[in-house]
């Protein structure tokens, strides 16, 4: 879901900005942020909430840490992690929620329905999508070329001194969810898949590639706060239909719509903590997310600070959270 010298992904310590999102926590659930000791109710207690790599994220978890510090006292932490790295860290008790779950069977299999180590504690209101995206000037010189079918004609406009003969598929950070490289395989495309990195990277790549007029195509997503500055447009692959990414080295659709949902350890949920009840009723939308990154990695706020600004815009919808 990006890697580069900007300042995106404010993650590797709890209230700094990163530079890139290469050297952030990925591994070591121990590697939290600093704490924002609240009071430490006793009706919360400590909240430790998983950081994953993206700035949507970011958004997520500094709203309700933010929420969760100044209106019940919580002594909250941030710990930088992958995604299955956050997993493992509810498993095992050090983590107390994933704020953005971008599906997972495998480890929904193994958590929620064969340990009963994670609970799922309801959506986020965030719909998500994964695909390939071009930058807009490509879209405008080359008309067809939003259709799969065409790429293989276009593949030698990609071509970089990573992908050799063939076209270059940037990919994003490798814990990411994807299925790029069955796509390629499957779909019989001239082209490599080359992990590029951190969403920053990402961003600041489709960013040279609309100002210099470069070829590229990249993995992308949204919630994605990028997009109002950039209006990348999506190549259409094959329409998922239910069952078509069953087999992951079979795959040759598109990926499925995200219904982006929540996580809490079991340990956590039946601890009595008052934050609880904040993880299952957090919800927002895609624009609500957007507008805190853009925050965060347009306006250089700090995440606290970002968060700050939409809580104290928002009280309405924090109450909803709070009830």
């Amino acid at each position: 879901m990006a890697r580069g010298s900007i300042r995106l992904l404010p993650v590797c310590a709890a209230a700094t900005l990163a530079l890139g999102l290469s050297a952030c926590g990925g591994g070591n659930i121990n590697s939290g942020g600093g704490s924002a000791s609240g009071g430490a109710a006793s009706k919360c207690g400590n909240f430790r909430i998983a950081v994953n790599p993206w700035t949507g994220y970011v958004a997520d978890a500094y709203v309700v840490g933010y929420v969760a510090k100044t209106k019940l006292g919580c002594n909250v932490s941030y710990q930088n992690v992958k995604e299955q790295v956050g997993w493992q860290g509810m498993a095992s008790g050090s983590i107390d929620t994933i704020l953005e779950n971008w599906g997972h069977a495998d480890l929904v299999k193994q958590y929620i329905t064969g340990q009963k180590s994670v609970q799922d504690a309801g959506m986020t209101g965030n719909e998500g999508i994964i695909g390939w995206y071009i930058p807009p000037w490509m879209a405008t010189k080359y008309p067809d070329i939003t259709d799969w079918k065409n790429l293989n004609k276009y593949a030698n406009l990609f071509k970089t001194s990573e992908s050799g003969s063939q076209g270059q598929l940037l990919d994003g950070d490798p814990s990411y969810v994807t299925n790029d490289q069955a796509l390629v395989t499957n779909l019989k495309l001239n082209f490599k898949v080359v992990v590029g990195g951190s969403e920053a990277s990402l961003i600041e790549s489709f960013r040279n590639a609309e100002k210099n007029k470069t070829p590229l195509l990249a993995y992308f997503y949204e919630p994605q706060w990028f997009f109002s500055e950039v209006k990348l447009a999506k190549v259409n692959l094959p329409a998922y239909t239910a069952g078509c990414d069953a087999d992951a080295k079979k795959i040759a659709c598109d990926y499925p719509p995200y219904h982006l949902n929540k996580l809490i350890s079991t340990k956590f949920a039946n601890g009595g903590s008052s934050a609880v009840g904040l993880v299952k009723g957090f919800t927002w939308t895609n624009e609500d997310q957007n507008l805190v990154a853009e925050y965060i990695a347009k306006d250089n706020m700090q995440p606290e600070a970002a968060a700050k600004k939409w809580v104290d815009a928002n009280p309405d919808k924090v109450a909803a959270w709070l009830k």
